[in-house]
């Protein structure tokens, strides 16, 4: 693991309001780390994921990526998203594009100029997108979906075309809140074997989910949230065989 932190959170603060979310939450994210966020719903897992994008704007502190406090205001956020893939727990498929122009989307609209640049021509770029968004439908068995629309398609095959619909923009970060709970738990393992090939390919991840074997699994360091902190974290060994906060503990006793 390289020493520099991809992600290094300091001090994040978050509030609706008078309702205060996160409350002074610092920590760093290594590049090819598996970092798994959980907690009891209302810890504030979901909004410390969406802050770290900068979906939901930080009412204090900083989240420093690549060098830039993408917290700051002036900060043009939009940039540094194209380096973050993030994967909802509702999908956020375009219903009225087919599964292949959802994939071809973001690269097309964002790096068809650049492409233009360097001498190609669009159509040339656009060819290109086309065959890569197929290369990743063929990666998870879905090419025959192409040319359909996401209203066809089960929840498991609407996540896995979200998940290889933000690998299309070569993210150096994933970011997944609780992929996997909208699904029928027939659909769910289809989903973590994907985000598990994923991780051993060296993605760096950052991942809420409610599904304690695959975090035990798949995470190189879990955050256990509680009121907005960040009061244990750990390995999974460390975290989930011989966990040391009293809240960690009463909560692994109700999920496990």
């Amino acid at each position: 693991m390289m020493n520099k932190p991809i992600i290094e959170v300091k001090g994040l603060q978050k509030s609706f309001g008078s309702l205060n979310v996160l409350d002074d939450i610092s920590t760093s994210i290594y590049p090819g780390e598996k970092v798994v966020v959980i907690g009891a719903s209302g810890s504030g897992k979901s909004t410390f994921l969406r802050c770290l994008n900068c979906l939901e704007d930080p009412t204090g502190g900083q989240i420093i990526f690549d060098d830039v406090d993408i917290a700051d205001p002036k900060v043009d956020i939009n940039i540094h998203r194209q380096n973050m893939g993030m994967v909802f727990q509702q999908f956020n498929l375009f219903n009225n594009k087919t599964v292949l122009e959802n994939i071809m989307l973001a690269p097309v609209t964002i790096y068809t100029k650049k492409a233009v640049k360097e001498g190609k021509t669009k159509a040339e770029f656009k060819e290109e997108c086309r065959e890569k968004a197929m290369a990743l439908l063929r990666r998870i068995g879905l090419e025959d979906k192409a040319n359909v629309y996401p209203s066809t398609l089960s929840g498991g095959q609407k996540q896995r075309i979200a998940i290889v619909r933000a690998l299309a923009m070569n993210p150096k970060v994933m970011l997944f809140d609780e992929p996997t709970s909208a699904l029928d738990p027939e659909m769910v393992g289809e989903v973590l074997n994907l985000i598990k090939e994923v991780a051993s390919e060296g993605m760096t991840m950052v991942i809420v989910t409610h599904e304690m074997g695959f975090a035990r699994e798949v995470a190189t360091r879990v955050l256990f949230m509680d009121e907005g902190r960040i009061a244990e974290e750990g390995t999974p060994k460390e975290l989930f065989d011989n966990p040391q906060n009293p809240r960690t503990i009463q909560f692994l006793k109700a999920v496990l």
